[in-house]
Protein backbone atom coordinates (compact mmCIF):
# COMPACT_ATOMS: atom_id res chain seq x y z
CA UNK A 1 0.00 0.00 0.00
CA UNK A 2 1.20 3.71 -1.15
CA UNK A 3 -0.80 5.47 1.99
CA UNK A 4 1.10 5.47 5.14
CA UNK A 5 0.13 7.89 7.90
CA UNK A 6 3.10 6.75 9.57
CA UNK A 7 6.24 8.43 10.46
CA UNK A 8 9.96 7.16 9.81
CA UNK A 9 11.98 6.31 12.96
CA UNK A 10 14.19 9.41 12.33
CA UNK A 11 11.12 11.86 11.14
CA UNK A 12 9.13 10.71 14.65
CA UNK A 13 12.38 11.35 16.53
CA UNK A 14 12.01 14.86 15.27
CA UNK A 15 8.87 15.58 16.47
CA UNK A 16 10.03 14.61 20.00
CA UNK A 17 12.92 16.78 20.11
CA UNK A 18 10.48 19.42 18.88
CA UNK A 19 8.16 19.30 21.44
CA UNK A 20 10.45 18.34 24.32
CA UNK A 21 12.14 21.72 22.99
CA UNK A 22 8.85 23.44 23.11
CA UNK A 23 7.57 21.86 26.43
CA UNK A 24 10.87 22.48 28.39
CA UNK A 25 12.96 25.21 27.09
CA UNK A 26 10.53 27.48 25.31
CA UNK A 27 7.52 27.68 27.03
CA UNK A 28 9.48 27.97 31.14
CA UNK A 29 11.02 31.00 29.47
CA UNK A 30 7.42 32.14 27.89
CA UNK A 31 6.12 32.37 30.71
CA UNK A 32 8.99 34.70 32.43
CA UNK A 33 8.47 36.84 28.83
CA UNK A 34 4.55 37.92 29.45
CA UNK A 35 4.91 37.31 33.61
CA UNK A 36 3.16 34.19 33.97
CA UNK A 37 6.10 33.07 36.83
CA UNK A 38 4.68 35.41 39.20
CA UNK A 39 7.39 38.25 38.20
CA UNK A 40 6.51 40.93 35.41
CA UNK A 41 6.84 40.92 31.99
CA UNK A 42 9.93 41.44 30.73
CA UNK A 43 10.58 44.69 27.98
CA UNK A 44 12.92 45.83 25.99
CA UNK A 45 16.55 44.04 26.34
CA UNK A 46 16.23 41.43 28.96
CA UNK A 47 12.87 40.89 26.43
CA UNK A 48 15.11 40.39 23.47
CA UNK A 49 18.01 38.88 25.19
CA UNK A 50 15.62 35.65 26.18
CA UNK A 51 14.53 35.37 22.69
CA UNK A 52 17.54 35.32 21.17
CA UNK A 53 19.09 32.87 23.30
CA UNK A 54 15.57 30.21 22.70
CA UNK A 55 16.71 31.26 19.25
CA UNK A 56 20.78 30.11 19.17
CA UNK A 57 20.06 27.03 21.71
CA UNK A 58 17.27 25.85 18.20
CA UNK A 59 19.71 26.06 16.36
CA UNK A 60 22.71 24.46 18.53
CA UNK A 61 19.93 21.63 18.52
CA UNK A 62 19.86 20.99 15.23
CA UNK A 63 15.71 22.17 15.13
CA UNK A 64 16.14 25.56 12.88
CA UNK A 65 15.01 26.55 10.06
CA UNK A 66 13.01 23.14 8.80
CA UNK A 67 11.71 24.01 6.00
CA UNK A 68 14.47 25.14 3.71
CA UNK A 69 17.30 23.34 1.84
CA UNK A 70 20.01 22.07 3.98
CA UNK A 71 22.87 23.78 1.85
CA UNK A 72 20.50 26.99 3.01
CA UNK A 73 21.34 25.79 6.90
CA UNK A 74 17.94 24.46 6.85
CA UNK A 75 16.18 20.67 7.70
CA UNK A 76 15.27 20.13 4.35
CA UNK A 77 11.73 19.04 5.78
CA UNK A 78 9.10 18.20 2.93
CA UNK A 79 5.57 19.80 3.43
CA UNK A 80 4.21 16.37 4.72
CA UNK A 81 7.51 16.54 7.45
CA UNK A 82 7.15 20.15 7.96
CA UNK A 83 3.25 19.58 9.04
CA UNK A 84 4.60 17.78 12.30
CA UNK A 85 6.83 20.32 13.21
CA UNK A 86 4.40 23.15 12.72
CA UNK A 87 1.96 21.55 14.48
CA UNK A 88 4.36 20.90 17.48
CA UNK A 89 6.28 24.63 17.18
CA UNK A 90 2.92 26.60 17.30
CA UNK A 91 1.94 24.75 20.47
CA UNK A 92 3.66 27.78 21.50
CA UNK A 93 3.14 31.27 20.51
CA UNK A 94 7.02 31.91 19.66
CA UNK A 95 7.56 28.55 18.55
CA UNK A 96 7.87 29.17 15.29
CA UNK A 97 9.59 32.00 15.63
CA UNK A 98 12.23 30.47 17.77
CA UNK A 99 12.69 28.11 15.08
CA UNK A 100 12.35 30.63 12.29
CA UNK A 101 9.24 29.13 10.54
CA UNK A 102 7.19 32.22 11.14
CA UNK A 103 5.01 34.32 8.77
CA UNK A 104 5.54 36.30 6.98
CA UNK A 105 9.22 35.34 7.12
CA UNK A 106 8.98 31.65 5.98
CA UNK A 107 6.78 32.30 2.55
CA UNK A 108 9.19 35.15 1.63
CA UNK A 109 11.81 32.95 1.86
CA UNK A 110 10.08 30.35 -0.14
CA UNK A 111 9.92 33.12 -2.65
CA UNK A 112 12.97 33.89 -2.50
CA UNK A 113 14.17 30.30 -2.94
CA UNK A 114 12.31 29.67 -6.28
CA UNK A 115 12.62 34.04 -7.76
CA UNK A 116 15.78 35.39 -6.77
CA UNK A 117 18.47 35.57 -8.92
CA UNK A 118 21.97 34.19 -7.02
CA UNK A 119 22.78 38.10 -6.21
CA UNK A 120 19.14 38.69 -4.25
CA UNK A 121 19.59 34.99 -2.96
CA UNK A 122 22.89 35.99 -1.57
CA UNK A 123 22.16 39.33 -0.15
CA UNK A 124 18.29 38.94 0.98
CA UNK A 125 17.60 35.09 1.38
CA UNK A 126 20.63 34.40 3.25
CA UNK A 127 20.32 36.69 6.25
CA UNK A 128 17.07 35.80 6.11
CA UNK A 129 17.63 31.68 6.77
CA UNK A 130 20.82 32.86 9.20
CA UNK A 131 18.01 34.53 11.80
CA UNK A 132 19.44 37.98 11.48
CA UNK A 133 17.15 40.20 9.35
CA UNK A 134 13.65 40.24 9.05
CA UNK A 135 11.41 40.68 6.05
CA UNK A 136 7.93 42.12 4.71
CA UNK A 137 5.09 40.81 1.98
CA UNK A 138 3.66 44.14 0.65
CA UNK A 139 0.45 43.56 -1.40
CA UNK A 140 -2.73 44.04 0.15
CA UNK A 141 -3.79 47.96 -0.31
CA UNK A 142 -6.83 49.84 1.89
CA UNK A 143 -9.25 50.56 -1.65
CA UNK A 144 -9.44 47.30 -3.57
CA UNK A 145 -10.26 43.72 -2.58
CA UNK A 146 -7.32 42.11 -0.97
CA UNK A 147 -8.59 38.45 -2.41
CA UNK A 148 -8.12 40.70 -6.33
CA UNK A 149 -4.65 41.06 -6.70
CA UNK A 150 -5.60 41.95 -10.25
CA UNK A 151 -7.15 45.82 -8.87
CA UNK A 152 -3.78 46.78 -7.48
CA UNK A 153 -3.05 50.46 -7.73
CA UNK A 154 0.23 50.95 -6.65
CA UNK A 155 2.32 51.70 -9.89
CA UNK A 156 5.75 52.26 -11.16
CA UNK A 157 6.73 53.32 -14.15
CA UNK A 158 10.71 53.30 -15.95
CA UNK A 159 12.97 55.45 -15.19
CA UNK A 160 16.25 55.12 -16.94
CA UNK A 161 17.67 52.40 -14.84
CA UNK A 162 15.25 52.67 -12.02
CA UNK A 163 11.56 51.96 -11.57
CA UNK A 164 9.27 54.89 -9.49
CA UNK A 165 6.56 53.56 -7.51
CA UNK A 166 3.74 55.17 -5.54
CA UNK A 167 1.19 54.11 -3.54
CA UNK A 168 -0.63 52.69 -0.75
CA UNK A 169 -0.16 49.87 1.60
CA UNK A 170 -1.80 48.43 4.47
CA UNK A 171 -1.99 45.43 6.73
CA UNK A 172 1.69 45.04 5.85
CA UNK A 173 2.51 42.64 8.36
CA UNK A 174 6.34 42.69 10.22
CA UNK A 175 6.92 45.58 8.32
CA UNK A 176 7.99 47.99 11.07
CA UNK A 177 10.49 45.75 11.88
CA UNK A 178 11.94 44.28 8.72
CA UNK A 179 14.74 44.86 6.78
CA UNK A 180 13.49 44.74 3.42
CA UNK A 181 10.01 44.00 1.40
CA UNK A 182 8.88 42.37 -1.41
CA UNK A 183 6.56 44.45 -3.02
CA UNK A 184 4.13 43.83 -5.73
CA UNK A 185 2.77 46.58 -7.91
CA UNK A 186 1.43 47.53 -11.25
CA UNK A 187 4.13 47.90 -14.32
CA UNK A 188 1.81 46.85 -17.61
CA UNK A 189 -1.04 48.96 -19.00
CA UNK A 190 -2.26 47.35 -21.18
CA UNK A 191 -1.12 42.86 -20.22
CA UNK A 192 -2.55 40.90 -22.11
CA UNK A 193 -4.53 39.18 -18.96
CA UNK A 194 -5.23 41.22 -16.09
CA UNK A 195 -2.99 39.05 -13.88
CA UNK A 196 0.12 39.83 -15.67
CA UNK A 197 -0.11 43.25 -14.93
CA UNK A 198 1.94 43.02 -11.58
CA UNK A 199 5.39 42.90 -10.58
CA UNK A 200 7.28 42.30 -7.60
CA UNK A 201 10.21 44.40 -6.15
CA UNK A 202 12.97 44.02 -3.20
CA UNK A 203 12.77 46.99 -1.56
CA UNK A 204 15.42 47.92 0.99
CA UNK A 205 14.34 49.33 4.31
CA UNK A 206 14.52 52.10 5.50
CA UNK A 207 13.83 53.95 1.98
CA UNK A 208 13.48 57.29 0.69
CA UNK A 209 9.76 57.75 -0.37
CA UNK A 210 9.03 54.36 2.38
CA UNK A 211 6.57 55.89 4.39
CA UNK A 212 5.29 54.29 7.82
CA UNK A 213 1.93 56.12 8.84
CA UNK A 214 0.96 54.24 11.83
CA UNK A 215 0.35 50.24 12.88
CA UNK A 216 -3.02 49.04 12.62
CA UNK A 217 -5.11 48.28 15.49
CA UNK A 218 -6.44 44.77 15.61
CA UNK A 219 -8.47 42.91 17.85
CA UNK A 220 -5.36 41.44 19.37
CA UNK A 221 -3.55 44.64 19.73
CA UNK A 222 -1.07 46.56 17.53
CA UNK A 223 1.43 43.58 16.50
CA UNK A 224 2.89 45.15 13.38
CA UNK A 225 0.21 45.42 10.47
CA UNK A 226 1.22 48.97 9.03
CA UNK A 227 0.02 51.43 6.53
CA UNK A 228 2.43 52.92 4.14
CA UNK A 229 2.52 55.39 1.57
CA UNK A 230 4.75 55.07 -0.99
CA UNK A 231 5.68 58.27 -3.04
CA UNK A 232 8.18 58.51 -5.87
CA UNK A 233 10.12 55.22 -4.37
CA UNK A 234 13.10 54.39 -6.87
CA UNK A 235 14.77 51.40 -7.40
CA UNK A 236 16.86 50.15 -9.29
CA UNK A 237 15.43 47.87 -12.11
CA UNK A 238 17.79 44.82 -10.59
CA UNK A 239 15.67 44.94 -7.96
CA UNK A 240 13.23 42.93 -9.83
CA UNK A 241 12.09 40.06 -8.30
CA UNK A 242 11.13 37.62 -10.96
CA UNK A 243 10.21 39.23 -14.47
CA UNK A 244 7.72 41.61 -15.46
CA UNK A 245 4.04 41.18 -15.21
CA UNK A 246 5.40 38.11 -12.99
CA UNK A 247 3.98 39.46 -9.35
CA UNK A 248 0.93 37.47 -9.60
CA UNK A 249 2.10 34.42 -10.55
CA UNK A 250 4.65 34.85 -7.97
CA UNK A 251 2.13 36.07 -4.96
CA UNK A 252 0.17 33.11 -5.93
CA UNK A 253 3.43 30.65 -5.46
CA UNK A 254 3.97 32.27 -2.14
CA UNK A 255 0.48 31.97 -1.09
CA UNK A 256 -0.19 28.01 -1.81
CA UNK A 257 2.17 26.79 0.72
CA UNK A 258 2.19 29.79 3.34
CA UNK A 259 -1.96 29.19 3.55
CA UNK A 260 -0.87 25.30 4.46
CA UNK A 261 1.66 26.75 6.67
CA UNK A 262 -0.98 28.68 8.63
CA UNK A 263 -3.38 25.54 8.67
CA UNK A 264 -0.48 23.71 9.90
CA UNK A 265 0.21 26.09 12.80
CA UNK A 266 -3.86 26.40 13.63
CA UNK A 267 -4.43 23.06 13.99
CA UNK A 268 -1.44 23.10 16.98
CA UNK A 269 -3.96 25.74 18.74
CA UNK A 270 -7.10 23.55 17.90
CA UNK A 271 -5.27 21.12 19.53
CA UNK A 272 -4.61 22.95 22.68
CA UNK A 273 -7.93 24.63 23.12
CA UNK A 274 -9.38 20.52 22.89
CA UNK A 275 -6.87 19.25 25.69
CA UNK A 276 -7.96 22.35 27.84
CA UNK A 277 -11.49 21.74 27.13
CA UNK A 278 -11.44 17.91 28.24
CA UNK A 279 -9.23 19.30 30.80
CA UNK A 280 -12.12 21.31 32.48
CA UNK A 281 -14.84 19.04 31.28
CA UNK A 282 -13.14 16.30 33.83
CA UNK A 283 -12.57 18.67 36.49
CA UNK A 284 -15.59 20.68 37.06
CA UNK A 285 -18.18 19.78 38.70
CA UNK A 286 -21.83 21.44 38.75
CA UNK A 287 -25.60 19.72 39.34
CA UNK A 288 -24.14 16.43 40.48
CA UNK A 289 -21.60 15.28 38.45
CA UNK A 290 -18.61 16.43 36.01
CA UNK A 291 -18.88 18.20 33.22
CA UNK A 292 -17.18 15.37 30.93
CA UNK A 293 -20.65 13.09 31.80
CA UNK A 294 -23.18 15.68 30.38
CA UNK A 295 -24.16 14.86 27.24
CA UNK A 296 -23.96 18.57 25.65
CA UNK A 297 -20.38 19.03 27.00
CA UNK A 298 -19.39 15.78 25.24
CA UNK A 299 -20.93 16.61 22.10
CA UNK A 300 -18.72 19.99 22.22
CA UNK A 301 -15.43 17.31 22.55
CA UNK A 302 -16.62 14.94 19.70
CA UNK A 303 -17.93 17.49 17.24
CA UNK A 304 -14.17 18.90 17.82
CA UNK A 305 -12.18 16.05 17.83
CA UNK A 306 -13.88 14.90 14.16
CA UNK A 307 -13.13 18.31 13.14
CA UNK A 308 -9.40 17.96 14.18
CA UNK A 309 -8.97 14.57 12.43
CA UNK A 310 -10.49 16.17 9.57
CA UNK A 311 -7.93 19.43 9.64
CA UNK A 312 -5.01 16.86 9.91
CA UNK A 313 -6.16 14.36 7.38
CA UNK A 314 -6.92 17.54 4.37
CA UNK A 315 -3.65 19.20 5.11
CA UNK A 316 -1.39 16.10 5.65
CA UNK A 317 -2.73 15.09 2.09
CA UNK A 318 -2.42 18.90 0.56
CA UNK A 319 1.20 18.72 1.89
CA UNK A 320 1.80 15.31 -0.42
CA UNK A 321 0.43 16.77 -3.09
CA UNK A 322 3.10 19.76 -3.00
CA UNK A 323 5.80 17.82 -2.45
CA UNK A 324 4.60 15.48 -5.16
CA UNK A 325 5.01 18.56 -7.47
CA UNK A 326 0.84 17.75 -8.19
CA UNK A 327 -1.36 20.75 -8.71
CA UNK A 328 -2.23 21.94 -4.76
CA UNK A 329 -4.84 25.09 -5.50
CA UNK A 330 -8.33 22.79 -4.65
CA UNK A 331 -6.97 20.69 -1.71
CA UNK A 332 -5.25 24.08 -0.15
CA UNK A 333 -7.97 26.05 -0.89
CA UNK A 334 -10.17 23.80 0.98
CA UNK A 335 -7.78 23.05 3.71
CA UNK A 336 -7.53 26.92 4.31
CA UNK A 337 -11.23 27.44 4.89
CA UNK A 338 -12.23 24.42 6.94
CA UNK A 339 -9.01 24.65 8.99
CA UNK A 340 -9.47 27.86 9.90
CA UNK A 341 -13.29 27.89 10.98
CA UNK A 342 -12.45 24.43 12.62
CA UNK A 343 -10.19 26.37 14.66
CA UNK A 344 -12.63 29.45 15.54
CA UNK A 345 -15.22 26.61 16.71
CA UNK A 346 -12.82 24.56 19.04
CA UNK A 347 -11.64 27.33 20.73
CA UNK A 348 -15.30 28.99 20.97
CA UNK A 349 -16.58 25.90 22.71
CA UNK A 350 -13.38 25.59 24.82
CA UNK A 351 -13.99 29.01 26.24
CA UNK A 352 -18.03 27.99 26.70
CA UNK A 353 -16.80 25.03 28.92
CA UNK A 354 -14.66 27.26 30.95
CA UNK A 355 -17.25 29.66 31.47
CA UNK A 356 -16.17 32.86 32.78
CA UNK A 357 -12.78 31.42 33.13
CA UNK A 358 -12.65 30.97 29.44
CA UNK A 359 -13.75 34.76 28.90
CA UNK A 360 -10.96 36.07 31.16
CA UNK A 361 -7.17 36.42 30.73
CA UNK A 362 -6.48 34.05 32.85
CA UNK A 363 -5.81 31.10 30.37
CA UNK A 364 -4.63 31.89 26.61
CA UNK A 365 -7.82 30.74 25.57
CA UNK A 366 -9.44 34.76 24.87
CA UNK A 367 -6.31 35.69 23.33
CA UNK A 368 -6.16 32.14 21.29
CA UNK A 369 -9.56 33.19 19.87
CA UNK A 370 -8.98 37.01 19.02
CA UNK A 371 -6.22 35.65 16.92
CA UNK A 372 -8.13 33.11 15.17
CA UNK A 373 -10.89 35.42 13.65
CA UNK A 374 -8.13 36.75 11.66
CA UNK A 375 -7.93 33.02 10.35
CA UNK A 376 -11.03 33.51 8.07
CA UNK A 377 -10.12 36.35 5.86
CA UNK A 378 -6.07 36.02 5.99
CA UNK A 379 -4.90 34.46 2.76
CA UNK A 380 -8.36 34.83 1.08
CA UNK A 381 -11.21 35.14 2.55
CA UNK A 382 -13.82 32.15 3.45
CA UNK A 383 -16.20 33.47 0.83
CA UNK A 384 -13.65 33.74 -2.18
CA UNK A 385 -12.29 29.98 -1.34
CA UNK A 386 -15.87 29.02 -1.59
CA UNK A 387 -16.51 30.63 -4.83
CA UNK A 388 -13.26 28.85 -6.16
CA UNK A 389 -14.13 25.32 -4.87
CA UNK A 390 -17.96 25.65 -5.99
CA UNK A 391 -15.94 26.76 -9.32
CA UNK A 392 -13.90 23.92 -9.54
CA UNK A 393 -16.29 21.23 -8.65
CA UNK A 394 -18.82 22.74 -11.62
CA UNK A 395 -15.70 22.64 -13.96
CA UNK A 396 -14.68 18.94 -12.85
CA UNK A 397 -18.40 17.10 -13.91
CA UNK A 398 -18.45 19.93 -16.52
CA UNK A 399 -15.10 18.18 -17.91
CA UNK A 400 -15.84 14.89 -16.79
CA UNK A 401 -19.25 13.69 -15.95
CA UNK A 402 -17.84 13.28 -12.19
CA UNK A 403 -16.81 15.72 -9.39
CA UNK A 404 -13.94 13.33 -7.87
CA UNK A 405 -11.34 15.67 -9.03
CA UNK A 406 -12.63 18.66 -7.16
CA UNK A 407 -12.65 16.43 -3.94
CA UNK A 408 -9.46 15.23 -3.66
CA UNK A 409 -9.15 12.63 -6.42
CA UNK A 410 -8.46 10.19 -3.71
CA UNK A 411 -8.42 6.38 -4.42
CA UNK A 412 -11.61 6.10 -2.96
Amino acid sequence: MAIDFSLTPELEAIRMRIRTFVDEVIKPEEAKLEGKDGGEPLEGKARNEVLIGLRKKAHAEGIWLPHMPEEWGGMGLGHVELAMVQAEAAKSYYGPWIFNCQAPDEGNMHTLLHWATPEQAEKYLKPLCQGVAWSCFAMTEPDVAGSDPTLIQTSAYEDGDEWVINGHKWFISNARRANFAILVCRTEENPDIPQAGNSAFIIDLPSEGWNEIREVETMHGGTGHSEIIIEDLRVHKDQMLGGRGQGHLLGQYRLGPARLAHCMRWIAQAEMALDMMVDRSLNRYSHGSLLAEKQGIQWMIADSAMELYQSKLMVLHAAHKIDRKEDFKAEVSMAKHFVANMLNRVIDRSIQVHGALGYSTDTPLAHMYQHARWARFADGADEVHQMRIAQRTIAAYTDEGSTRRATGNLPI
